[in-house]
């Protein structure tokens, strides 16, 4: 015969089962390392570039969007024949014409730039495409930037999005826009879309937050990460610098083991030599327990 207490103890149980299977789905981070396309030495050819940064352990790399087609396809060509997953495609039509401006042949180059960035990573078999939505500036104030930006996004850049089944994802800059992690998630969840995401640089936020923090906010909207490490009172330095490193690592790999976070960290550095891409890849490995 089942008793009330048989059912209140197989009820508790179910939902100690149901707890465990949800935490062990986010239990840990799954990161992979990958490298800036503008990083490899440009003197060598793509396929040189690709080989080299397969040989120093990068699985996968981020480029820029590129002009000609033609260019677009040699990067294509070049990665497959090295081996290297190209997993995003960083727009670059987006500072220079920002979605949020005022004048509309301005947000029509950015748009023209996103659909251009879109298209090229369908051809790289890319999931995501890095967009900067907005910046605030004399003719745009913050609420006109968060406005504008969304109406131009979800009227002409989803559409496109949705035909090649790439991830649009903003990414937080010095753009005096999303100055906070509340605002970055709002902004983000108000488009209620799949494929609106995050993209989290590490080392822009030290500016002004905690990077940690950050993560921790964002949680699953996250699908793509910077790396980077940031002093206050010299700027940008070299991963893990001891002295005026900015980061604290292990909190940051603390809080993407707690979200459980899947994807590329893409270093976004100045770039280098063989040993100084190997050095850094090393660094990556050590500060992320990659190794």
């Amino acid at each position: 015969m089942i008793t009330r207490r048989d059912l209140f103890a197989g009820a508790a149980a179910l939902s100690a089962a149901c707890s465990s299977e949800r935490a062990g789905a986010q239990a840990g981070a799954q990161i992979t390392r990958a490298i800036l396309i503008s990083m490899l030495p440009k003197e060598l050819s793509y396929l040189d570039q690709f080989k080299m940064a397969v040989e120093l352990g990068y699985s996968e790399m981020e480029v820029r969007t590129v002009e000609s087609d033609t260019e677009a396809r040699q990067i294509n060509d070049a990665a497959n024949a090295a081996g290297l997953r190209i997993h995003s495609v960083m727009n670059q039509a987006h500072w220079g014409n920002p979605l949020s401006s005022a004048d509309p042949a301005e947000v029509d180059a950015s748009v023209a730039g996103m659909e251009a960035s879109l298209q090229q990573a369908k051809l790289y078999g890319a999931d995501t495409v890095l967009l900067v939505p907005a910046v605030v500036r004399e003719d745009a104030t913050y609420e006109q930037a968060w406005e504008r930006s969304q109406d131009v996004i979800r009227e002409r850049i989803l559409p496109t999005a949705e035909k090649v089944d790439v991830v649009v994802a903003m990414e937080e800059v010095w753009n005096k826009f999303l100055l906070t992690a509340r605002d970055f998630v709002q902004y983000i969840d108000e488009f209620n879309h799949p494929l609106v995401k995050a993209y989290f640089d590490v080392g822009n936020i030290v500016h002004y937050g905690l990077p940690q923090q950050w993560i921790r906010a964002i949680g699953d909207r996250m699908v793509k990460v910077h790396l980077k490490d940031y002093s206050r009172s010299t700027g940008f330095v070299n991963l893990g610098d001891p002295e005026e490193g900015g980061v604290d690592w292990p909190e940051v790999r603390k809080a993407f083991d707690e979200i459980g976070y899947h994807g590329a960290a893409t270093v976004e550095l100045r770039g280098g030599d063989r040993a100084y891409l190997d050095d850094l890849g090393k660094r990556v490995d050590r500060l992320l327990s990659l190794a």
